[in-house]
């Protein structure tokens, strides 16, 4: 059913993109989950890490809503939800003064983060170049005159990003230590990223064409786009299953009790017939993904 914003808080609200930060606090709790099970989990850097990655993802999000109004990807025959800027309730100037306060108080929380968990000089900079380069990326994704999500980096950026960066570093801010064991789970999460940038460029597949917008899905076409959400649902689960038989933690295996949930997402958006109805499994996926972090950290940390 088609939203039409009527009103600027319900405009502001679309263009957050809510649904989408479950996925950004995945990457977070799993590499704080991690950092517990080998009892090195600080509290504080839980909280100020996953507020300034709320702040860099609806960062994304606000930049992903101006960039597509601006290169012409949320035209009036799109289909999926309504853009804040495409609906004209909220100006281009009014979205790019919203990006501008989002950067700014994701790198003040950023700082903090830094601050709180490191005394060594060279890893506070280390990790705060690191943070301006997530800033860069959330606002370059789709903004700019060369936006990477137009030629088809994005799901290499969501790998790096969520996965990677996110789980890895996140572990390292709590321990000051790299265990290059954690690279599988990091893994996973960016598969499970990248199934859910996927499932969005499925779903946009129309528009995003005719846009000029050479997303995987565009590129590939949309069976062998399914076929690739398949992929990654499943290397995301056997990522971690290789992790656990390593002799980790066979208790972690209680991520299982998710694979139903993730395989009702496959199925669905491999039966899906247009983008209103590929459009739901964008907001499972994400959900999907975070139960799979918590259903991962109960049986890790108290089996």
């Amino acid at each position: 059913m088609e939203i039409t914003l009527t009103s600027k808080k319900q405009a502001w609200l679309h263009a957050f993109r809510l649904r989408t930060l479950p996925l950004a606090l995945s990457s977070i709790f799993l590499g704080s989950i991690l950092a517990a099970g080998d009892g090195t989990l600080r509290w504080e850097v839980l909280l100020l890490a996953s507020l300034t990655t709320v702040l860099l993802q609806v960062l994304s999000n606000l930049a992903n809503d101006y960039g597509d109004s601006v290169h012409g990807a949320d035209h009036a025959d799109r289909q999926g939800p309504v853009r804040a800027v495409q609906s004209g309730v909220i100006s281009p100037a009014e979205m790019k003064q919203a990006m501008i306060l989002c950067g700014v108080l994701s790198l003040i929380c950023g700082v903090w983060l830094l601050y709180v968990a490191f005394e060594d000089l060279i890893v506070f900079l280390g990790f705060l170049a690191l943070g301006l380069l997530a800033i860069f990326a959330a606002i370059n994704y789709t903004t700019g005159k060369n936006p990477y999500g137009y030629m088809g980096l994005g799901d290499l950026s969501v790998f790096l990003f969520f996965g990677l960066s996110g789980v890895l570093g996140t572990y390292f801010l709590h321990s000051g230590t790299f265990n290059p064991w954690i690279l599988l789970p990091a893994c996973s999460l960016g598969f499970f990223s990248m199934a859910v940038l996927n499932i969005n460029n499925i779903r946009d597949i129309e528009s995003d064409r005719v846009a000029g917008k050479k997303s995987i899905p565009v590129r590939i076409g949309r069976v062998a786009a399914v076929r690739y959400n398949w992929l990654l649902i499943i290397g995301g689960n056997l990522s971690m299953a290789v992790f656990l038989l390593s002799g980790k933690s066979l208790g972690g295996f209680t991520f299982l009790l998710v694979l139903p949930l993730m395989w009702v997402v496959g199925r669905g958006v491999h039966r899906a017939e247009s983008a209103v109805n590929t459009d739901p499994y964008l907001k499972k996926m994400a959900l999907s993904t975070l139960l799979w972090v918590i259903a991962f950290g109960i049986g890790h940390l108290f089996f």
